[in-house]
C-alpha cells in the first residue's frame, strides 16, 4: 500500500519539530525514504510542502535543508498568535456547534482536575486539543489551517514554561468557553487576547536562530 504524502509530511514535521533533524541539517531524500519506508516520491512531495510552510528551505548544492529561522520570524510568530487566537474565539462564539461545546467543556473539566493535581505534562496536552478545538469551532478553514501552521512552528522555535498557577490558567480557559456558549463574540475575543498574551510571555527561543534571511515558500505559491 502505497503511503499518501501527507502522512510522510507530518512524519518529517514532527522529527523536525521534536528536534531529531536539527536546523540547517540536510534531508536527503533517499536517508527519509528509508527513515519511513517509503518511496522517493511520497518524501519528494512532502519536502515541497514543508518548504510552503517553512520547515524546509533548498540550498544550492546542498538540495532541501532544515530551514533555520531568524530571530525576527520567531518573533513574528508569537505576534501572529496573539492576533489569530482571538479572532478564531470571536468566530467560535458566532458558529460553534454544540459538539464543539462538549469537547471544550470536557477538556476545561479535565484540565481544572489536571491542575488541582499537579499533572503538568497532561495540561501541555489538554491545553493544545482545547486551542486546536476552539480553532475548529470558528468554521473558518483557512483561518484553522494558519492557526494550525503556527503552533507547529511555535512549537519547533520555543519551549513554555508552565504557569506558576495552572489551575487560574484553566479558570481562564473555562471563561473563554463561557463566552462562546453564550456567544459573545466581543467578550470571547477579549479573553482570549488575554489569555494570549500571557501564554506568550512564558515562551523560551528552544531552536538556533539566524540573522539571514530564510526561503519560507516554494516557487508555486
Amino acid at each position: 500500500m502505497r503511503i499518501p504524502a501527507h502522512a510522510v509530511c507530518t512524519a518529517i514535521r514532527d522529527d523536525i519539530v521534536s528536534g531529531f533533524f536539527a536546523p540547517g541539517g540536510r534531508l536527503t531524500e533517499e536517508v527519509l525514504a528509508r527513515r519511513y519506508g517509503v518511496s522517493r516520491v511520497p518524501v519528494r512531495e512532502a519536502l515541497r510542502t514543508l518548504e510552503s510552510e517553512g520547515f524546509v528551505t533548498t540550498r544550492r548544492h546542498a538540495g532541501a535543508c532544515v530551514a533555520e529561522p531568524t530571530e525576527q520570524e520567531a518573533a513574528d510568530l508569537l505576534e501572529l498568535r496573539v492576533l489569530l487566537e482571538p479572532l478564531a474565539a470571536s468566530r467560535a462564539a458566532r458558529r460553534r456547534t454544540e459538539g464543539h461545546l462538549k469537547v471544550l467543556r470536557g477538556l476545561v473539566r479535565l484540565g481544572q482536575e489536571r491542575a488541582r493535581q499537579g499533572q503538568g505534562e497532561d495540561l501541555r496536552a489538554l491545553g493544545g486539543w482545547f486551542h486546536e478545538t476552539l480553532a475548529q469551532a470558528s468554521g473558518s478553514p483557512g483561518l484553522i489551517a494558519l492557526l494550525t501552521q503556527t503552533r507547529h512552528k511555535i512549537a519547533w522555535m520555543y519551549a513554555v514554561e508552565a504557569p506558576a498557577r495552572p489551575v487560574d490558567s484553566w479558570a481562564e480557559h473555562g471563561a473563554i468557553v463561557d463566552a462562546v456558549a453564550r456567544g459573545d463574540a466581543e467578550r470571547a475575543r477579549a479573553l482570549t487576547a488575554q489569555h494570549a498574551a500571557t501564554v506568550v510571555r512564558a515562551h523560551r527561543p528552544r531552536v538556533r536562530t539566524s540573522q539571514r534571511a530564510v526561503n519560507t515558500a516554494s516557487g508555486g505559491n
